[in-house]
């Protein structure tokens, strides 16, 4: 009687016999290796990556992807445009502040001025009233009536005023200044070769550059 031949098993490779001891663990122990060479070569590929990855340039400094430039230059325009309303915008404010500035400093010199002109008109109203007293004292001082302590008095006066900035002129012999004297008599006169205050009637005052009173004087002419 003859054996029916047996079906191959599709899981046994061609070099094996069904049966054979030994076969199955040793076809098991080739995969093994094989799945474990392919893990470690996975391994080393993966490493040679991650080294190549995260290796830094050679000058020490970190990588940094640099922003990629608008094809277009579409967002720098509406920047620059920005910037440049921005500076025309300051150069107003900047002139703006200067002008106002100028305008401030005329303003206080303007002030002070004016308040240094008032000061001086009302000075000046009280001396010009004080006036009359001077000649009152003038007139004593010819007469040597200014002695004892009237005539302390009459100093000290004529002094206090001064540091107000009270200053007298009018002298016999100054030369006639018609901004200055005031002329209620002509005459002629050899002994002079321009006009001439020959006589004092009353003294002139004046408070620094500001003329508070003429001084009335005979002019002498030169013949």
């Amino acid at each position: 009687m003859t054996d029916k031949p047996r079906a191959v098993d599709p899981e046994e490779t061609p070099g094996s016999v069904a049966g054979a001891s030994g076969t199955p663990a040793d076809s098991t122990g080739d995969g093994a290796e094989s799945a474990a060479g392919l893990v470690e070569e996975t391994e080393v590929m993966v490493d040679e990556v991650s080294s190549t990855v995260t290796e830094s340039p050679a000058d020490g400094a970190p990588v940094v992807d640099a922003p990629a430039r608008p094809a277009d230059g579409g967002p720098a325009a509406p920047l620059g445009a920005e910037l440049e309303a921005l500076r025309a915008e300051l150069e107003e404010r900047t002139r703006d502040l200067q002008r106002v500035s100028a305008e401030y400093a005329n303003y206080r010199k303007r002030v002070e001025r004016d308040r240094a002109l008032v000061g001086e008109q009302a000075t000046g109203a009280v001396l010009t009233a004080l006036l009359p007293i001077l000649d009152d004292l003038d007139r004593a001082r010819e007469h040597g009536d200014l002695v004892g302590p009237f005539g302390t008095v009459a100093e000290q006066l004529t002094t206090a005023l001064g540091k107000f900035g009270l200053t007298v002129f009018g002298e016999q012999g100054d030369p006639f200044d018609p901004t200055r004297h005031e002329a209620v008599a002509h005459q002629t006169s050899a002994e002079v070769s321009e006009p001439t205050c020959v006589q004092v009637m009353r003294r002139g005052y004046q408070l620094g550059e500001r003329l508070l009173r003429p001084a009335m004087v005979a002019v002498a002419d030169p013949e």
